[in-house]
């Protein structure tokens, strides 16, 4: 359908990303008004008791399509797409399956290694074992399996202040989480490729300026250094942007992705390894996606738009969605 559109903007939610998906909604809106769009913003709340009347707020707003700006649990694990499906509203990113399969970062591995796609090994681990022994020869990481945004990420040193095993009073995601995964530290360059419609953007690699991309790295303005287009060789930016590409491909991946790498630039190419797939990246003012379309000529704007075009496309509805 031809705009201008009616738009309900998802954002807010109970995750630990909530802050960032407040941020990335008011932008999204802040950029439909300003192109001549309908835009009616829906904070899902803080908590789930809040998210309840989420149902009665769509019917309120009675939007053409509904932009999806959450991030985490329920936006991004596929909670809010099966009740959109349900509830018969067409929406931009990624749909149910997809979104269950690529916030597991476990089942992402078995679903896209046997294809080719290179990720760093590793397994499930209780957070009580970790107390015990290091399920890997250190350095090694931890992470929770269905969290973005560098959340809860641990990097376990030798020479690290965890102790050795880790002590139950040292902060740290086992804390917070029954269960975690734990890979083997990939040493190198951190890097990233936003995915936009069936096209690879273009690929960004990221400084922090102390530590590394955390929570903190990714939100803090001044505190990680952008660098787009990447300075690495043709070659590595091709291979990571193909990566990228099949990955957003394999998994179903609607509208806009971001692939997170790391690489080993000791080892070429065989040292780039993918280690997850955002379906709902964010759209802050230093979000990474963004970033790479503006270096493409394209304006947050037009991005948003184009975001919105992919969701309305012939073939993207899900079944029963709003004509």
């Amino acid at each position: 359908m031809s705009g201008p559109w009616k738009v309900a903007v998802l954002m807010g939610g109970w995750s630990a990303e909530r802050e960032v998906s407040l941020s990335s909604g008011a932008g999204i809106v802040k950029a439909l008004e300003e192109r001549g769009h309908s835009a009616i913003p829906i904070d899902l709340g803080a908590s789930p008791a809040e998210g309840r009347d989420l149902p009665a707020k769509l019917i309120a707003a009675d939007p053409d399509i509904v932009f999806n700006a959450l991030h985490g649990v329920p936006g991004e694990d596929g909670t809010v797409q099966g009740l959109m499906d349900i509830m018969g509203y067409r929406y931009t990113h990624s749909g149910l399956a997809t979104s269950v399969i690529a916030i597991d970062k476990q089942l992402t591995k078995q679903h896209l290694v046997p294809h080719g796609i290179p990720m760093p090994g590793g397994h499930i681990v209780a957070s009580e074992d970790l107390f015990a022994a290091d399920p890997l020869p250190r350095p090694y990481v931890v992470k929770p399996v269905n969290e973005g945004s560098s959340v809860g990420v641990a990097i376990v040193t030798a020479e690290g202040n965890y102790g050795n095993p880790i002590g139950r009073d040292v902060k740290g995601p086992w804390q917070e989480f029954d269960e975690l995964l734990a890979e083997p530290f990939i040493r190198g360059r951190e890097l990233t490729v936003a995915v936009l419609g069936d096209r690879a953007l273009a690929v960004t690699e990221l400084k922090p300026r102390s530590g590394f991309y955390d929570y903190d790295a990714k939100y803090t303005d001044g505190m990680t250094e952008h660098v787009c287009p990447a300075d690495v060789p043709a070659d590595i930016a091709q291979a990571m942007m193909d990566i990228a590409l099949r990955a957003h491909r394999l998994l179903g991946c609607k509208g806009t992705s971001r692939s997170d790498f790391r690489w080993d630039d000791e080892q070429g190419v065989e040292g780039l390894f993918l280690l997850e797939v955002n379906t709902q990246p964010g759209m802050t003012p230093l979000s990474l996606v963004p970033e790479q379309a503006r270096h493409l000529g394209m304006s947050y704007g037009a991005l948003v738009e184009a975001i919105i075009a992919d969701a309305l496309a012939e073939g993207t509805p899900a079944k029963g969605a709003k004509e």
